[in-house]
């Protein structure tokens, strides 16, 4: 036998020993949350098959609020309580503010480099703070009107060019993508990507398919993370596969910031004058070129892209298959857009204020399909204590937003849909038992963006246009895989333009 195979046999034998010596020793004298019980190395990999978010709501149901997992080497803490979850990020949201530090941020976040994974510090305070008022203030979101108002505007004269004649049957979730794509596009690098319909564009294909291609292996859970020993062996050629998506997402966003270079030499403006985020960017990179390089551009235009895109898309075509599945509601907010609109003019952004119902059946809608179910993940930067338990540094905070929006002691009904709930109650009347796009420091700084284009694209779809299931069956509500929750099957249904509105539709 010789020494490799010596060696190997050895660590079977003494790894599990040296595990559990190691994990008594840190659980003694330690309040510690209930937890299932555990396989050595691999703790509870086990019990995670299917829809983590399903399987971390039951095992919660068994064994409370706060559960305590251990996924490999590394601890984890699972909450699926709003009082527990306000405790977080109140009294602990700078000690949780940091992110888990993952192989996927290595390579497809320029090292961690991004607003999204970048720990706690100064890097993440400026590029926070470049997002809070260069692209998602007021003013910076009024100055984009035109670009959402647009863009809505496009899908619906590409419906109707489909629908006027009578009800067609339309695929609604690449026509919605296109919308989210080109608004964003458009803040990033004043750039129109592509028609409504993806299929027309070989481009706008290969950026679809890169984006969905992040979510993805950024949704997979690589067991390199958690076993090192995995990691140095490449298991499941995981760090090969990142490594790939790497170099063709740099070569896209390089492109991007060269055509915007090119364009600013060309430019007569003056300086101040920048419009997109990377313009901003490259006038911060001007004065600090050590500080804001290439690569923290090229990590912060694909966070951008796919935080910015797949969310409000998703929510978008999860709201219609609902709207489908209660016609009920969808007249109802039909009456409500009919009344204060009317016919002779298109909603604007401007109305959504005064169509409160809209607004509540986005947030139904987001309560019941989060595009986040589990949040972005925090981790502890020094002990602390949550719900009276003792939580060590390093280990990595999993909030169960799915969960809680489906909690029967916070939502009456948890499983129905009835967006009236927030008409009673009013938007945050829940606090933290409703946190679609997290809380704290690190919640989402781009959320007044999304409500505009749901709120516009889902006003205007509801306005202009009739809608049925194809058949007689209930719209499948099914999840899919990835971070956002998407649905299994893109949504199909039955469109026709209404009569009432042609006079306006003809004209775009």
């Amino acid at each position: 036998m010789d020494e490799t195979h010596i060696f190997f046999i050895s660590f079977l034998i003494l790894a599990p020993l040296i595990y559990l010596f190691k994990l008594l020793t840190q659980q003694k004298g330690r309040n510690i949350p209930p937890s299932p019980p555990s396989i050595p190395i691999i703790g509870h990999f086990h019990l995670i098959n299917g829809h983590i978010h399903r399987v971390l709501q039951h095992l919660s149901s068994k064994y409370g609020p706060i559960m305590a997992l251990r996924f490999g080497s590394r601890p984890v803490l699972v909450i699926t309580s709003p009082s527990v979850v306000e405790e977080c990020f109140t009294r602990n949201d700078i000690v949780l503010a940091n992110r888990p530090l993952l192989l996927s941020g290595k390579y497809l976040d320029y090292n961690h480099s991004t607003v999204g994974a970048a720990p706690y510090g100064q890097l993440w305070r400026d590029l926070r703070r470049v997002m809070t008022v260069e692209l998602f203030s007021t003013a910076r979101l009024k100055s984009y009107l035109g670009v959402r108002e647009d863009e809505v505007r496009s899908l619906i004269k590409n419906l109707y060019k489909d629908s006027f004649q009578g009800f067609a049957k339309v695929e609604m979730r690449s026509r919605i993508q296109a919308l989210s794509f080109n608004v964003v596009m458009k803040i990033v690098a004043d750039k129109r990507f592509y028609d409504t319909r993806l299929e027309d564009n070989e481009q706008a294909l290969e950026f679809r398919d890169l984006i969905r291609d992040v979510f993805e292996i950024g949704g997979a859970s690589n067991p390199g993370d958690f076993i090192p020993f995995l990691r140095w062996i490449d298991y499941q050629g995981f760090e090969k596969k990142l490594l790939k998506l790497q170099k063709k997402s740099d070569s896209f966003s390089q492109n991007l910031i060269e055509e915007t270079k090119t364009k600013r030499c060309g430019s007569s403006s003056e300086k101040g004058s920048d419009t997109t985020f990377i313009d901003v960017m490259l006038s911060l990179q001007e004065s600090e070129p050590e500080y804001y390089t290439d690569d923290i551009i090229k990590g912060n235009i694909l966070l951008l892209l796919q935080a910015g895109t797949d969310t409000s898309s998703v929510t978008i075509e999860w709201a219609m298959s609902l709207l489908l599945n209660h016609p009920d509601v969808l007249e109802r907010a039909r009456k409500e857009v009919d009344n204060y609109v009317g016919q002779e003019r298109l909603v604007q952004e401007i109305d959504l204020a005064n169509l409160s119902y809209i607004q509540c059946i986005i947030n139904e809608t987001l309560r019941l399909f989060p595009a986040g179910p589990l949040l972005v993940p925090h981790e502890s930067s020094q002990d602390c204590t949550i719900g009276g338990f003792d939580v060590t540094r390093g280990t990595m905070v999993l909030v169960n937003a799915w969960a809680i929006h489906r909690d029967p002691t916070v939502w009456d009904e948890p499983l129905s849909f009835k967006p009236d709930r927030f008409e009673k109650m009013g938007n945050d009347g829940y606090g933290y038992g409703f946190i679609p796009f997290g809380m704290g420091r690190r919640q989402c700084p781009g959320s007044g963006l999304a409500n505009r284009i749901m709120g516009l694209a889902l006003a205007s779809l509801i306005q202009c246009f009739e809608w049925k299931r194809v058949g007689e069956d209930l719209v499948d509500l099914s999840e899919g895989k990835g971070l956002t929750m998407p649905k299994d099957e893109p949504l199909q249904a039955m469109c026709r333009a209404r009569q009432r509105m042609n006079h306006l539709l003809k004209a775009l």
